[in-house]
């Protein structure tokens, strides 16, 4: 077990925790490996993951120790670059706590997450051409798509660093939260969709990765392929029948029980019909 990654089986998920608080969470070597273990894990069992930081802080980037010693070869090995590739394709739900320092590797590192939860201490961004060297573990791809070009053009060709308003502005993360009260929404959102049909869901976040020439087609082989399941059927049996009961305890109002969902019996009675018309008749 690694002494920087902390995880806590929660049941319906894993909750891991990067923990080097002296270092403020830096991605180090022994960290990216404990990273690997994780996915390894998670690629069998297939459960959401929370990500979350030790300390005060989410991770503030690349152990710049270790950096500074790297050359050509490392680079090329994409050290940062295949650990994040590998938490972005897990097949359930990613989701990131974001307190205090994100920035550099650690900003990458949020970027791969599906969701982001930040909290008012919130600091996210790429300070890398500062250092001599660029954002080359996913930013320069992944935060376009979150936040649009023009500002993820800004925060990487300046360095900008944005605050916890401004990332939820840019919908760079979804809420801003105390941090217990982050991790409680993170919780949530796990437990909900641990009681969401895994394949379902498991289908959907390959459609939202796949790339743009791949859609509707995947949406549609994905679709195919649920249509057929066992679990499909009993969910919408449950469904049915759930909703009839709830239709036979309820008192009759306007329209049948038998009256589809946005459908209204409108038509007025026929002794109505007829009273208006005899109205009408003898006003004539």
């Amino acid at each position: 077990m690694s002494e920087t990654l902390r995880i806590e089986d929660r049941g319906t998920h894993l909750l891991a925790t990067l923990d080097r608080p002296e270092k403020r969470n830096a991605i180090d070597q022994e960290l990216v490996d404990a990273l690997h273990a994780l996915c390894a894990r998670l690629e069998v069992e297939r459960r959401t993951l929370v990500l979350a930081g030790a300390g005060g802080s989410f991770a503030a980037g690349a152990d710049i120790a270790q950096l500074r010693e790297r050359r050509a070869p490392d680079a090329l090995a994409g050290i940062n670059t295949r650990c994040f590739q590998r938490i972005r394709a897990l097949p359930m739900p990613v989701i990131a706590v974001l307190d205090g320092y994100a920035l550099g590797g650690g900003a990458e590192l949020a970027y791969a997450a599906d969701i982001r939860i930040g909290t008012p201490t919130l600091k996210i961004g790429n300070p890398e051409t500062g250092l001599g060297i660029i954002a080359a573990a996913g930013a320069t791809w992944r935060l376009p798509q979150i936040v649009g070009d023009a500002l993820a053009s800004e925060m990487l060709l300046t360095g900008r660093i944005l605050g916890a308003d401004e990332a939820l502005a840019a919908g760079l993360v979804s809420a801003v939260l105390e941090p217990e009260a982050a991790l409680a929404r993170a919780t949530e959102l796990a437990e909900r969709v641990a009681a969401l049909d895994p394949a379902a869901t498991q289908a959907t976040k390959r459609a939202l990765l796949a790339p743009a020439h791949e859609h509707p087609r995947i949406e549609l082989s994905e679709q195919a392929v649920l249509f057929e399941s066992d679990e499909k059927m009993r969910r919408m049996t449950d469904f049915l029948e759930r909703r009839g009961r709830s239709s036979g305890n309820r008192p009759a109002e306007r329209g049948s029980a038998d009256t589809s969902p946005g459908e209204t019996n409108s038509a007025p009675s026929s002794a109505a019909a007829t009273s208006r018309a005899d109205t009408d008749q003898e006003q004539r």
